[in-house]
């Protein structure tokens, strides 16, 4: 396994109000999500998960790779909190496995799984680490694919907010912040669009109309929240890459706004204002694609207001006219997976707009650009236009560390990552922005979905590969000791 040889050059970043200045109460924190860590995925009366099931099919995920183990964090949760503490974490936001607490996903709720989370949660408390709880990441119960093609019918939105009151009513004394739904847009697109993700549907119109059911769930569920936790604040996680045009030629900036409109207006303006663009609305009704609204759906969405909004944020996208006539179409079935690098291609809407590979951006080994200023930028964006409150939920870099003589492993490389996004939110707040907290994708290493257990993210490092398990230990990084100084120093000292 070869180590990074990513070199982020160190730029000063600051702007002409001098040192940044994080709030007193900012969440610095670190993110996981139940799947990518747990394991246990059959045990204490856990049902299975469409992606316990997905990964069994062969070809789906890098060599074969799964999360019946994960990195057992199940077990040795008490052991990853404990390093949460020694680094000084003020926040860690986890999700939930449905089916660990109801396996069939209505019904039956599971005693044992409600208790895992209650350990968990009270651990946290214990160190002083505000638990922040992701109720959906991805890992839909198989059974409601088997029962009704899951986000495809409207049951789910009735069953998702049983899960959730289920949630509330169990943690919601201890738990104030919660997100929704993490990530709709890469969920929905890759699942039932693309079709590289569970359940593997290529169908557009399939596809939005599961993610107007998704939109109206997300609303339900925060609707019922403020019965249950009134307290408490909630919001959507958002996979959010700002688009830039390739140049500023006319054709170009419309494409700019196409893809703008589609890629982030088109979930964001229904999270946060309850109804879609009208520009991207006309041009799906046009081509048969715009979702089935029923009576009540708008009063519905109306209703699902955050109270933040969730960015997960890796990367800006660029972007250039593509012709209608012999157009780039969807490339992401060559999405990078191996971590070889320049092996993700071009990729677009006939009529729309197609990607571009920015020449001023250097990027990952999964040729994901590295743009801090993507991040101050999008952060203004959001600002402007929704007037919310950003919890950054992921922020991260997944490359190949080398564990090296006497358990070390220098990842100076991500900390250069971090450092500049650091930098990024604080000329954010510099400039009105306001930024909640700060979570990093990850604290430990974890399976990366598709990706294997190759592309690591993590402070810690877990000692598994793609076949072998080990003995799973966690060695901490480089990284780990310099984000326990940011901490300590408020994001003062990122030297």
């Amino acid at each position: 396994m070869k180590a990074s040889t990513i070199q982020l050059k160190r730029r000063d970043l600051m702007n002409d109000s001098g040192r940044m200045s994080f709030p007193q109460n900012f969440l610095w924190g670190s993110a996981s999500a139940a799947y990518q860590v747990e394991g246990a995925w059959d045990q204490d009366g856990k049902g299975p998960s469409v992606w316990d099931t997905f990964t069994k099919i062969p070809g789906t995920t890098f060599q074969g790779t799964n999360g019946d183990t994960a990195v057992d964090h199940y077990h040795r949760f008490r052991e990853d909190v404990a390093l949460m503490a020694e680094m000084g974490l003020r926040a860690y936001r986890f999700s939930i496995s449905w089916s660990r607490i109801i396996p069939s996903g209505r019904g039956k709720v599971n005693e044992a799984g409600l208790q895992f989370y209650d350990d968990l949660i009270n651990e946290l408390i214990n160190y002083d680490i505000e638990p922040i709880i992701t109720i959906y990441h991805w890992d839909l119960p198989q059974r409601l694919m088997d029962l009704y093609e899951g986000w495809e019918s409207r049951e789910i939105i009735n069953d998702f907010n049983e899960y959730c009151i289920t949630l509330y009513k169990r943690y919601g004394d201890r738990v104030k912040y919660w997100v929704t739904l993490n990530e709709q847009n890469v969920f929905i697109q890759l699942g039932y669009g693309v079709g590289i993700h569970p359940p593997g549907v290529k169908d557009n119109k399939r596809m939005f109309e599961a993610n107007h059911i998704a939109n109206l769930a997300n609303a339900k569920a925060i609707q019922s929240f403020r019965r249950y936790v009134p307290d408490g604040k909630i919001g959507p996680s958002f996979a959010y890459s700002p688009t830039y045009p390739f140049n500023c030629h006319p054709d170009n900036m419309i494409a700019y706004e196409n893809a703008e409109e589609l890629n982030n207006h088109w979930w964001l303006d229904v999270y946060c204002w309850g109804k879609y663009p009208q520009i991207m609305w006309t041009y799906l009704e046009n081509a048969g694609l715009a979702p089935t609204i029923h009576e009540g759906d708008l009063d519905l969405l109306a209703y699902g207001r955050p109270d933040f909004i969730g960015v997960n944020y890796y990367r800006t996208g660029t972007v250039e006219m593509n012709p209608i006539s012999n157009g780039t179409g969807k490339g992401l079935m060559n999405l990078n997976t191996t971590g070889k690098k320049g092996s993700t291609q071009e990729h677009g809407i006939p009529g729309l707009f197609k990607t571009k590979k920015n020449p001023y951006l250097e990027s990952t080994n999964w040729d994901w650009e590295i743009d801090p200023t993507g991040l101050r930028i999008g952060l203004r964006r959001l600002t402007s236009r929704y007037h919310l409150p950003i919890l950054i939920t992921e922020n991260g870099l997944g490359e190949f560390d080398q564990l090296e003589d006497n358990n070390t492993v220098n990842d100076d490389y991500r900390i250069d990552y971090l450092r500049s996004h650091i930098e990024a939110c604080g000329q954010a707040i510099n400039e009105g922005v306001d930024i909640l907290g700060y979570c990093t994708w990850s604290f430990t290493d974890l399976l990366s979905w598709l990706n294997g257990y190759q592309k690591r993210y993590g402070f810690v490092y877990i000692d598994r590969d793609e076949h072998h398990e080990k003995d799973l230990k966690r060695v901490k990084k480089k990284s780990f000791y310099w984000y326990k100084k940011v901490i300590e120093t408020s994001g003062v000292d990122l030297s």
